[in-house]
């Protein structure tokens, strides 16, 4: 098997690239390779213009009936010389409805501008035997490129030469520490995390230079495969746009069969075939509640309101709904369930000053303007927890400036500095890993503050307790010192002795202390793994962290349990597809994985039914965010990479948040289902209404234009006052509505069947006590039994299988948005103009009262079946 590059010494790779280290390419071998290889950028597909987003808005199955619905209406509308008005009306809603959705950007184009603008615009190469500075798109495979600190790394790099190198990975691995990298040779396989002598683009150099080869460009870089993963995963339709494709499928189908029985048995009847025709397509309006579309954009977006005020903010509308079907959520650990700052968390301090001493003089760690502690993480926590301490790293600075080093690097595990204490002094401060640098000390301070040799039982004592904080997964870090006495005569002399010190200075130290530091969780994250799990949320942890690190945080949080397993990405990589579906209902973390194993990870989680939300921050997260029915990015550490390609993004960074946004999204599904429930129960009202009419050969007792402002006034305003319903109080302490559900359930048909019923009926007994004044007033009355008992039906669909008085007085938009549509239906009912508009006759107080009781009945009918279906 081929060898790849980090497999290879860097006299390989350079001979495999045809490249010299000190003259770098040619001007020609250069153009050569671009021809070859292109530009370091990564390819990608043409936006998508609006006029097709636009376009793409109607391929929702209910919004083709309701076009088709239009279509006919107006043509027969024409053709019969009432006009186009209803045809009209119904298109504008959908044409609204179709610029609402296009503002609705594509996640991919977004992702793939968010990893350009990441590159970095120029770097530092050698070529033609010179050094210069070109734009980072410039590059080819085989140029030789050199880093220091505060460089972004600006293509895949064989590192051939480096000194003290440390790169931040964080957001490709999900590390929280820098890795110190070396140009060793690495046996065998391994993650990208531990290819400690390869560079990857986009990382940035925390400390040390390097100079390292080109051996991947732009979409060919890490970087680049991520950015074709977020390109070809498709995009995921959401349980609620599957229920609504669902719906439509299922009113269509109602309305052919209805309109077409209506119509043969007009037929049979003798009735002129327009007129049966015209009646057939007056109950298509009447059975398609031509508000729906509009009322669910409109639901979703008031709950994107919401949230926004949570501190999460929903970039894709179906999103919101999406939320409350959650099942399982996968979270990165690194600033999601962590607070991306390593912290000190224990300590082995013996009673000296000189450990804080050495915790803050042996560090490069910077104060910034504001008072922020910068450099590496690991040291910004030592300086950190010394300053906790009352200890100013200022004070110690100027009381003991440096004048020499042995920086750290991977052979030695160890950072040495040498410090002046006064011109006859010298203060060496060393810290590294435990066993390098016990191996170096020849004394320890005691527990009385004195100084005295060490002994076997300190170093064991020492090693269990280094031990203790390993399985701990802390990262421990020994201090140790030493004062040297120097004989100077003048300031050269001086230096020269601290030359000689530093050549020795790993030797004869007093051990003065360890701390074990790691990245700790977050307090919120571990109460709302809590709420997750009462809400029957299955909480899983990916990282590319190491096993044992991830194993404790994933405990403390409360991720992993007694019975959980773990796998790492190698194991992830070892198992097909089938196996891992089979097993991850068993696995709470994932450790060390790459890219494709998180997207792996998701997909294997969905093909088990589940609901996926995918939550991170790097740019190693964003396939699996994109391809996760819900993809929530951090605002604050998350990478532009993984905000563009969420669904939600986290304006707190508040891992509780989600906790609050899945609260929200079973609020907006239940009162969604509401909003579906009163308008599809009203509208076959209707279909009762007028199927009995035909079938008893009445006159029309609703006509069009009626119909039309009854489903638009009448059942869409309400609807929409429905959608800020308070939610249930044990909204959290419930599991997740069964994404593969539509809303047609057993219950759902037994409650819409018995209103529709009731609402027909209702009309039905207006229609025929109005009959014997004149038909007019029969339509009239119909007309306002049918816009008043939505009134009071609305009620009881609200409260679910609770009295219609349950918090009767919670929602003021609902009691608000009835007042303006009676008063409204009383101006259309009471205006001679808009009378003549609507066909409508004036009622006498006697038929109004008529009116009313038939209204009110309908609320107590409808209470009376919630107890029927109690007992049942």
């Amino acid at each position: 098997m081929e060898k790849r590059f980090y497999q290879m010494t860097s006299a390989e790779v350079l001979e495999q690239l045809g490249v010299e280290e000190q003259r770098g390419l040619t001007t020609a071998e250069v153009e050569q390779r671009r021809a070859t290889y292109g530009f370091n950028e990564f390819k990608r597909k043409p936006h998508t213009s609006l006029f097709t987003k636009f376009i793409q808005q109607f391929a929702s199955f209910m919004i083709i009936v309701l076009v088709v619905a239009a279509v006919i209406s107006g043509v027969t509308g024409y053709l019969n010389g009432e006009g186009i008005t209803d045809a009209l009306i119904i298109m504008v809603i959908l044409v609204l409805n179709a610029i609402i959705g296009v503002f609705q950007e594509s996640k991919a184009e977004k992702s793939l501008d968010a990893l350009e603008r990441m590159s970095a615009p120029h770097c530092k190469v050698v070529r033609n035997g010179e050094h210069s500075v070109i734009a980072t798109r410039e590059l080819v495979v085989g140029d030789i490129v050199e880093l220091e600190a505060g460089d972004s790394v600006p293509a895949d790099l064989r590192i051939i030469e480096c000194a003290n190198l440390q790169i931040q990975e964080a957001a490709l691995t999900g590390e929280s520490v820098p890795v110190t990298k070396s140009v060793e040779v690495i046996d065998g396989d391994c993650a990208i995390g531990d290819r400690v002598n390869m560079a990857y683009s986009s990382c940035s150099v925390t400390a040390g230079r390097a100079r390292g080869v080109v051996v991947a460009i732009g979409s060919e870089t890490e970087v680049g495969h991520i950015a074709s993963m977020i390109e070809s995963v498709g995009e995921v339709r959401t349980p609620m746009q599957q229920r609504l494709d669902q719906l439509g499928r299922v009113l269509a189908i109602i309305c052919l069969v209805v309109c077409s029985i209506i119509f043969v048995i007009g037929l049979a009847y003798g009735n002129n075939f327009m007129e049966m025709f015209m009646t057939a397509v007056s109950l298509a309006v009447a059975a398609i509640p031509e508000g729906l579309p509009a009322v669910s954009t409109v639901v979703l977006a008031l709950g994107v309101q919401r949230l926004a005020k949570r501190n999460a903010i929903v970039r894709n509308l179906p999103s919101v709904e999406t939320l409350g079907s959650t099942t399982v959520i996968c979270s990165d650990k690194t600033g999601t369930l962590t607070q991306n700052r390593m912290t000190v968390v224990d300590a082995e301090a013996m009673p000296s000053q000189r450990l804080y001493d050495v915790t803050l003089l042996c560090s490069d760690v910077k104060h910034g303007e504001d008072g922020e502690l910068i450099g590496d993480p690991t040291e910004t926590a030592l300086v950190a927890w010394a300053e906790l301490k009352g200890h100013k790293q200022s004070e110690a600075v100027a009381r003991y400036p440096r004048v020499a080093e042995i920086p750290f690097d991977s052979q030695r595990k160890l950072m040495t500095t040498l410090h002046r204490a006064d011109d006859k002094s010298l203060l060496v401060a060393t810290k590294g890993g435990f066993d390098e640098l016990i191996a170096c000390t020849t004394h320890i301070v005691g527990e009385d503050g004195s100084v005295r040799t060490i002994t076997n039982e300190d170093i064991a004592r020492l090693t269990a307790k280094n031990s203790s904080m390993a399985e701990k997964a802390l990262r421990v870090l020994a201090l140790a010192y030493a004062e040297h006495h120097i004989e100077a005569i003048d300031e050269e002399h001086y230096m020269a002795e601290v030359e000689r010190v530093r050549q020795g200075a790993e030797s004869g130290l007093t051990f003065v202390g360890m701390v074990g530091m790691i990245d700790p969780p977050r307090e919120e994250a571990r109460v709302a793994v809590a709420e997750c799990r009462a809400a029957g949320i299955k909480p899983v942890m990916i990282t590319g962290d190491h096993k044992i690190t991830a194993m404790a945080i994933a405990r403390q949080l409360g991720i992993m349990q007694d019975g959980d397993q773990v796998l790492t990405g190698n194991e992830v990589e070892q198992l097909t597809d089938e196996e891992l579906s089979a097993m991850v209902s068993r696995v709470a973390v994932y450790a060390r994985v790459a890219p494709e194993h998180k997207v792996r990870i998701v997909a294997a989680f969905a093909s088990q039914g589940n609901v996926v939300a995918m939550t991170g921050d790097g740019v190693n997260d964003a396939p699996a965010l994109k391809l996760a029915d819900i993809g929530v990015a951090m605002g604050i550490t998350g990478t532009d990479v993984a905000k563009e390609a969420s669904d939600v993004v986290l304006a707190d960074d508040n891992f509780a948040t989600i906790v609050s946004a899945v609260g929200e999204g079973r609020r907006i599904y239940d009162n969604l289902v509401k909003s579906i429930q009163f308008m599809i129960s009203t509208n076959l009202g209707e279909i009762v209404l007028l199927l009995v009419a035909v079938l008893c050969n009445w006159a029309m007792p609703l006509l069009p234009i009626q119909l039309l402002f009854i489903n638009l006034v009448c059942d869409s305003l309400p609807s929409l006052a429905l959608s800020v319903d308070p939610a249930a109080k044990d909204i959290m302490h419930r599991n997740p509505v069964n994404s593969k559900r539509g809303f047609f359930t057993r219950p759902f048909i037994r409650r819409i069947s018995f209103q529709a019923l009731i609402v027909g009926g209702a009309s039905i007994a207006a229609y025929l006590l109005g009959l014997g004044a004149s038909l007019d007033v029969a339509r009239t009355m119909t007309f306002a039994v049918m816009v008043f008992s939505q009134f009071t039906v609305i009620f009881s669909i609200r409260t679910g299988n609770k009295i219609f008085t349950t918090g009767f007085f919670t929602n003021r938009w609902l009691w608000l948005t009835i007042l303006f549509v009676v008063v409204v239906t009383m101006f259309v009912m009471l205006t001679p103009s808009m009378m003549s508009l609507f066909d409508l006759a004036a009622l006498n107080t006697q038929q109004w009262l008529i009116v009313a009781a038939l209204s009110v009945g309908v609320l107590l009918l409808s209470e009376l079946t919630k107890i029927g279906a109690k007992r049942a």
